[in-house]
């Protein structure tokens, strides 16, 4: 039977208020993301013969390193490594302190209290809520953002207050425009730098006063950092818990996803306040089993081992060298972001004496149909695109010409901004 065929049936009348309840499969709206894949599929099959360049997709292009896939196999092997891992083993956590001290001079973590491994930030940004929102608390969001602790706030009865990242405050968030009784409400503030998708990096002085002002609140804060150790042109990698009483406050949440080329490998790890991390050691105890121990045994070899990610982060530097250039002499207005790998550009407003782009979205769509450039658009703060440079390219040559290729094809219009 088709999904369409049981909506007549109790199963219908069966779903929770949170997704939908009765009316569970019957929204017509479409998500974005579902949007950009049709769109895709429709290029495709217009333009079988046409290179579709896919700069939308949000995870690294190529496999983890060689010396992580090996360890995987020889933990793999061992018999001591197949069963439940629980909250984590302690040479993982050991590894995660010691990560943090070396890359981000963080001091004084202790791995047994003050990290705990999760099976990727996802996850990780699901379950926290359950520790903290009681129905009417808040959870202070940013957008545009990555909308899944704010998702399970809502779930659990709680409601979310966006605040918007703008160009203008260098994509961060203006707290001091929060207003006090939602301040006063808040359980949870939700951090993420660098930035999806804007690519912008935080600096001490705003950790700083996200300190003060949580302290001042008392909100816990939730810093996603999966980025983290992806920086370019010599700043180094920032981690909220090196800021003085961070600790107090919060907790940071790290992934080998983006860093170490692991996305499906699901593995990462929350550290900070000890008090936080027991809590969500205890709701994630009740979700999951933990991570396959060869997999976080694989991990604290990476890990130990950073300069995996330096070598990472110098590949996404060149590229993103390469597509400021190109997107710059055709007349965006982009600026290479200080980490990430993503590239967030000002949609143009239309093209000459032709189509009109109302929204990031519209112009986004024209990449697809009309260019067969895949893209991301951004519309909750202005209109925007990201660009991602994880696109398919095996060497620099390769790199040269599949950025040739798109300024071959984004010249034979002439945008208006």
């Amino acid at each position: 039977m088709s999904v369409e065929q049981y909506q007549g049936t109790f199963i219908q009348q069966q779903f929770a208020d949170r997704i939908g309840g009765a009316n569970y499969g019957k929204d017509t709206n479409i998500y974005k993301f579902e949007k950009i894949k049709r769109a895709k599929a429709a290029a495709k099959a217009a333009f079988p013969d046409i290179e579709l360049i896919d700069l939308g997709v949000g995870e690294p292009d190529e496999k983890a390193d060689d010396g992580i896939i090996a360890k995987l196999a020889e933990e793999a092997a061992k018999p001591e490594n197949r069963g439940y891992a629980d909250n984590g083993i302690p040479e993982f956590k050991a590894a995660a302190a010691k990560y943090l001290k070396e890359v981000f001079s963080v001091d004084g973590i202790d791995p047994a209290t003050e990290i705990v491994h999760s099976i990727g930030s996802k996850p990780a940004l699901a379950m926290m809520p359950s520790a903290f929102i009681n129905p009417g608390d808040v959870a202070i969001m940013t957008v545009p953002g990555y909308p899944v602790l704010g998702t399970h706030t809502k779930y659990l009865g709680g409601e979310v207050y966006n605040v918007k990242l703008t160009k203008e405050n260098n994509f961060l968030p203006d707290l001091s425009a929060i207003p006090a009784d939602i301040a006063k409400r808040a359980k949870l503030l939700y951090l993420n730098y660098p930035n999806n998708p804007t690519g912008a990096a935080a600096t001490p002085a705003f950790f700083a006063e996200v300190v003060e002002w949580a302290k001042k609140n008392e909100v816990v804060v939730v810093h996603d950092a999966p980025y983290a150790a992806l920086t370019y042109d010599g700043v180094k990698p920032l981690s909220f818990l090196s800021v003085p009483g961070a600790k107090d406050i919060g907790v940071e949440l790290h992934s080998l996803s983006k860093s170490y080329n692991m996305t499906g490998w699901r593995i990462g790890f929350v550290a900070g306040n000890p008090l936080i991390v027991k809590a969500f050691s205890d709701i994630k105890d009740n979700n999951d089993s933990g991570q396959f121990i060869a997999i976080q045994k694989a991990a604290a070899y990476g890990l130990a081992n950073p300069s995996i990610t330096e070598a990472i982060a110098q590949k996404y530097s060149r590229r993103h060298d390469l597509l400021v250039a190109a997107l710059n002499e055709i007349g965006f207005k982009a600026e290479k972001p200080k980490g990430s790998f993503f590239l967030y550009v000002e949609a143009p407003k239309g093209i000459k004496g032709g189509q009109r782009f109302a929204t990031g979205e519209d112009f986004s769509q024209f990449l697809i149909r009309e260019k067969l450039i895949s893209s991301v658009p951004w519309d909750d703060a202005g209109q925007f695109v990201r660009f991602s440079v994880t696109f398919l390219a095996a060497g620099e040559e390769e790199e040269r010409r599949v950025i040739g290729e798109i300024k071959r094809r984004l010249t034979d219009v002439e945008f208006e901004f």
